[in-house]
């Protein structure tokens, strides 16, 4: 696990927005929506369309990522725990 995918995890306890996240961690977008992807790819976050509402197809993080909340998924939280 990288250092900033580490922090961006840190972040995903609770429900997240995007702009949240930006705040928080001062990233350029671009920066954000990679380390979005990446762990989105290793299953390690879950996508909402609001704060109730999952994502459970593929989510389309380059397009629509500035729109969706985060949460890391079980799997996600198990491997930032073992850092």
């Amino acid at each position: 696990m990288s250092e900033d995918e580490f922090d961006l995890l840190d972040e995903l306890y609770f429900v997240q927005s995007y702009d949240y996240l930006k705040k928080e961690l001062d990233w350029e977008d671009e920066k954000l929506l990679l380390i979005l992807q990446k762990l989105a790819d290793k299953e390690w976050i879950n996508c909402f369309f609001g704060p109730d509402e999952e994502v459970f197809d593929d989510p389309d993080i380059a397009n629509h990522g500035k729109t969706y909340f985060y949460l890391a998924s079980k799997k996600g939280l198990l491997a930032h725990n073992a850092s």
